[in-house]
């Protein structure tokens, strides 16, 4: 199953040219660019943040740091994403939303994604020895109370960030700019295939194309007529 591709099933290529025609040459190079550090190795799961402003800034570390997607947990506090904060953010990163934990999981589990939790744990692993082989999905939980049990239960492993000083966690959105930057890093310099395909590039392509052209649903029915 892809999961991030169920939108853009039915991909035109010549359509794709055509709306690249309305955008300049350093546009189209910019998203080149971007997209050729954008993965889909690493994603993101926040579960039931109470703080929008978190929700957001999680998103907009999300893009900063090249992780294409995030898929976000609303079962008790609804529409936790706040477009000012995340500036413009959402318009980059894939946000896949659900109504209960179980779903987020079993979704991600049937994409062929590990799930790991991101808290202190008597066997969690300290972020430098953690291992990227295999597609990981990152789990933030809320800022009182963390993850759910739902989520430990479930997790196949455990993510720590070391401290050494008295405060013993660190606000979510922090701790998830510490981890994205961490391992994104790392993923750009192993062997392990984490850059997007071919196929999920071109659609991100004519997704960003359609959100950066004014009126483009009418350009769109032109071209097809």
């Amino acid at each position: 199953m892809d999961l991030f591709l169920p939108l853009y099933m039915d991909f035109d290529t010549d359509l794709l040219a055509y709306l690249e025609g309305f955008l300049t040459e350093k546009r189209k190079q910019r998203f080149l660019e971007i997209l050729s550090n954008r993965t889909n190795f690493l994603t993101v799961a926040i579960e039931d943040v109470y703080q929008l402003h978190n929700t957001s800034a999680v998103v907009r570390s999300c893009d900063s740091f090249g992780i294409q997607s995030v898929h976000v947990v609303e079962e008790r506090y609804e529409e936790r994403l706040d477009k000012n904060i995340a500036m413009g953010a959402q318009k980059w990163v894939d946000i896949h939303r659900y109504t209960t934990t179980e779903n987020c999981i079993a979704s991600l589990r049937e994409a062929g994604y590990r799930i790991v939790a991101t808290t202190p744990h008597d066997i969690s692993y300290p972020l430098e020895n953690f291992e990227l082989d295999k597609k990981t999905a990152l789990f933030f939980g809320t800022e009182w109370n963390g993850l759910t049990d739902i989520v430990k239960k479930e997790a196949d492993s455990f993510l720590h960030i070391p401290m050494v000083g008295f405060s013993e966690s660190l606000n979510v959105s922090v701790s998830a700019a510490i981890i994205f930057q961490n391992l994104t890093a790392r993923l750009r310099n192993s062997a392990v295939p984490w850059q997007l395909t071919v196929q999920e590039k071109l659609h991100k392509r004519y997704d960003w194309a359609k959100k950066s052209i004014k009126n483009v649903e009418q350009i769109i029915n032109r071209y097809k007529e």
